[in-house]
Parts: structure tokens; C-alpha cells; sequence
């Protein structure tokens, strides 16, 4: 028997447009008979727009959200600004109820929506940390126990005792997670607010709902950052709209999030040769990422060999051509460059169209946003010459599944550096003495 904790059956929330009211019954029969009578809101303020006419337009946040969490299932939630993923999660936290449909939870919510969710500015680190414990329906005793794990967690134990409206905004975040995560909550909410925290807290924060969905507990979470979603989500849900677009395995639904747009990221191309980036000697008509059976992809496993494609016109065969390629990261380091020392493009000295393919190996590229550019060089001698170049031609996004053999093994948490190649490794039992 399935153990559902959450189940969300034609959930829909509409939001009213313009004025709704003053606050007062007084203020409301004032601006009804105002506009009765054809006048001026009596209530507008200086500068304002009167949009009384505009009252009534209904906005539709989400609509008909239908979806069930079971215990210990970790859920991902995306789609561009505005889908609708944060109301979403503000029904489940119930700050906001719906307009319509039916929200079954089985267990204690633990949600951190916001910057210093559920904390009183007035009160030190120390007291908020009982009162969010309070509020998520601990015992005293539970929240003790649980106390000095919380404050080295979040890194401000230097500043428990000081009143948190002087704490930074990443101070706030820091502390207000490890609340929630350290309170043993069956079901965490957390919305994109890890965005706030620097990279080495977002990292801690991810090891730790992985932690926390390994332990039975029910993760949901938003983020915009792909290699975080493929990698702690076991499903993932696609919002468009305040709809569903999809509901399925983190690497389908990524890459169809990340090839919704007007023209795929992982394919680039020049229908006009006069336009194609290039000269007399050579152009580029079109670069792509492929896969071994030559399929265009938005998503490379880093388990799997993967192509990068170019495809130019020579017009010129007295000069040579080597194609070269440039990987970069989503923090703008340098992956590597490679060119075509076998000369391949060089093999056929005709004028037309010719296909260029560099093979990437599997378990070399590490996880993450990974961009391509591409150039066409002539090399004499000491001297690079180059005849068509596209800086960031492509980009698409390296994910790790954490199943099978990877270099991370099962690590959860990022792994630095701009490559992560699968090694070999020898290891023996030596009791030899060291000399």
C-alpha cells in the first residue's frame, strides 16, 4: 500500500485585478457611490492610476494543479517566472488557500518561502530559533537537543545572541534553513530563496535535503538551477502558465523545460550563407550537440559520449581549415580547447559543404551550464588566422544522475573544479614497513 503524504486534486487560484477594497465598509460605499456618481476615486492616491474599471479581471495563478507525493519522494519544481511554482508552494505552506479544489498533507510542514520566513526581527538568533521550532509544533526538549547542531550548520554562531534584524540577508537565509532542515519536518517546502546564500551554504544546502529525502522525508522544492534539480529530484514537475506541462524523470522534463523556448539552446544555424559568420575562405552554417546516434540534445549524461557538430562551406581550398572548439563553464571558466590535429577537413580539398564532428568522451565534463564556441583557424607557421568564429554558439546542460558509475560515485554535493573524469584507481592492503 502506497503511503500518498501529499495529494493536490484540481487546485486553482485566481487573483482579482485593480481596487478591491479600502479596508472599511465606510471607505467601500464612499468609492462605489464615487463611481456611481461617475467620480474620481475619492481613495486614489497622488499619481495613481484609477484602474476601478479594471476591477474584476480575473488573473489565474494556477489552475487545475493535479499531482500526489508519497513519502520520502523528493519533487523538483520548475518553469520560467511566473508559472505559478511560488503560489503553488504557498498553498502547500498555506499562507494563501486556494480558489478552488482540495489539498490533503500527511505530516508536519517545515517551509522557507522567503528571506526570514516565520522570524520576529526584534528577537535574537537564539529565540527565533525556538519560536520557528514552536511553530512547526516542536517540544522544547526536541528543539534543545537539535540547538547547537542548527547554529554550526548555519554559521552564525558568533551572532546567535544578536537581534536578527541586523542580520544580512544571506545571514537570515542561512539560519532560517537550518531551522527548517534540522527540525525533522516530514514534508520541507523551500522555494529559490538558497539563491540568496553564497556557494558554499547553497552546496550545504543541498547535501542536506539530500540527506533529509534519504531519511524517508518529503522534499519539494524550486530552483532554476538545472544540475540541482537533475540531481536531487526524483520527479520533477514542469508549471507553464499557472498549468502542468509535464510530470515525469528530471531528465526529460529539463530538457523539455530548456528546449521550450523559440529555438533550441544546443542548436545554432544560418539559413543565409551571406550571413553566416565567415569570409571568402570559409563559414559556419550551423553548430549543434548531438548524441551518438546524431540526435540534437539539450542534456548531456556525463556518463556518455557526446558530439559536438559544425557544419561550414569552403570556399576557398588553397588555405587549410582546422576547426577548433572552446568549453566553458557557467562560471566562465575555461573546460578546454580542442582542435582537429588529424587535419580531417583538410583530407577532401573541394569547395562545398563539409561536417566536422568532435567527439567528447564520457565521464569527463563535469555538471553544470556549459557553453561552446567555435572557430575555423588557418595555422602558418607561428601565425592563427582565423576565418569564422561564433563565441558561445551553443549551450546545454551537463547533468550527473548519480546512478551508475560517475566520478562522483553517490556524493550528492557539488563537485568543484571544471572537469570530473572518471580515474582508475589501484588499492592494496600494504603492512610493509616504511622505510
Amino acid at each position: 500500500m502506497t503511503n500518498i503524504v501529499v495529494s493536490i486534486e484540481n487546485i486553482s487560484k485566481s487573483y482579482q485585478l485593480g481596487s478591491i477594497n479600502t479596508g472599511t465598509f465606510y471607505g467601500d460605499l464612499n468609492r462605489w457611490w464615487a463611481k456611481k456618481r461617475g467620480q474620481p476615486d475619492p481613495y486614489l492616491k497622488v499619481g495613481g492610476q484609477d484602474n476601478r474599471n479594471h476591477t474584476g479581471e480575473t488573473l489565474w495563478a494556477l489552475k487545475n494543479i493535479n499531482f500526489q507525493l508519497q513519502q520520502g519522494d523528493v519533487l523538483g519544481v520548475i518553469g520560467r517566472n511566473g508559472a505559478g511554482k511560488s503560489t503553488l508552494l504557498k498553498i502547500l505552506s498555506r499562507v494563501t488557500a486556494p480558489t478552488s479544489g482540495v489539498i490533503k498533507v500527511k505530516g508536519r510542514i517545515a517551509s522557507l518561502l522567503e528571506v526570514g520566513t516565520g522570524f520576529h526581527p526584534e528577537l535574537t538568533g537564539r529565540e527565533n530559533i525556538f519560536l520557528n521550532g514552536a511553530i512547526l509544533g516542536m517540544q522544547r526538549k526536541e528543539i534543545q537537543n537539535k540547538f547547537d547542531e542548527i547554529v554550526d550548520f548555519s554559521g552564525v554562531e558568533k551572532f546567535i545572541d544578536t537581534p536578527v534584524k541586523r542580520y544580512s540577508s544571506g545571514m537570515y537565509v542561512r539560519l532560517a534553513f537550518a531551522v527548517a532542515a534540522h527540525l525533522e519536518p516530514e514534508i520541507l517546502i523551500v522555494d529559490e530563496v538558497l539563491a540568496v546564500g553564497d556557494a558554499d551554504f547553497q552546496k550545504k544546502c543541498l547535501g542536506k535535503m539530500g540527506d533529509i529525502s534519504q531519511n524517508g522525508r518529503t522534499v519539494i522544492f524550486v530552483s532554476h538551477n538545472m544540475s540541482s534539480i537533475v540531481r536531487l529530484s526524483r520527479t520533477v514537475l514542469l508549471m507553464n502558465n499557472g498549468m502542468i506541462d509535464g510530470l515525469g524523470v528530471p531528465e526529460k522534463m529539463v530538457s523539455q523545460y530548456l528546449m521550450s523556448g523559440a529555438t533550441s539552446l544546443a542548436h545554432r544555424k544560418w539559413i543565409n550563407s551571406n550571413e553566416a559568420p565567415g569570409n571568402s575562405v570559409a563559414r559556419i552554417r550551423s553548430v549543434r550537440l548531438v548524441n551518438q546516434d546524431m540526435q540534437t540534445i539539450d542534456t548531456s549524461d556525463v556518463r556518455e559520449k557526446i558530439g559536438i557538430e559544425t557544419i561550414f562551406d569552403r570556399q576557398d581550398i588553397t588555405v587549410p581549415i582546422v576547426p577548433v572548439i572552446s568549453l566553458h563553464n557557467e562560471d566562465g571558466q575555461h573546460i578546454f580547447t580542442a582542435i582537429d590535429t588529424t587535419n580531417k577537413s583538410n583530407q577532401l580539398n573541394k569547395i562545398g559543404q563539409y561536417v566536422c564532428v568532435a567527439w567528447i568522451p564520457n565521464n569527463l565534463l563535469n555538471e553544470g551550464r556549459i557553453t561552446v564556441s567555435i572557430a575555423l583557424n588557418t595555422f602558418l607557421s607561428q601565425t592563427v588566422v582565423r576565418q569564422a568564429v561564433v563565441q558561445d554558439a551553443i549551450a546545454f546542460q551537463a547533468i550527473d544522475p548519480l546512478e551508475g558509475d560517475s566520478a562522483k560515485g553517490v556524493f550528492t554535493r557539488n563537485w568543484g573544479g571544471a572537469v570530473a573524469p572518471l580515474l582508475e584507481w589501484t588499492v592494496y592492503q600494504d603492512d610493509r614497513e616504511i622505510a
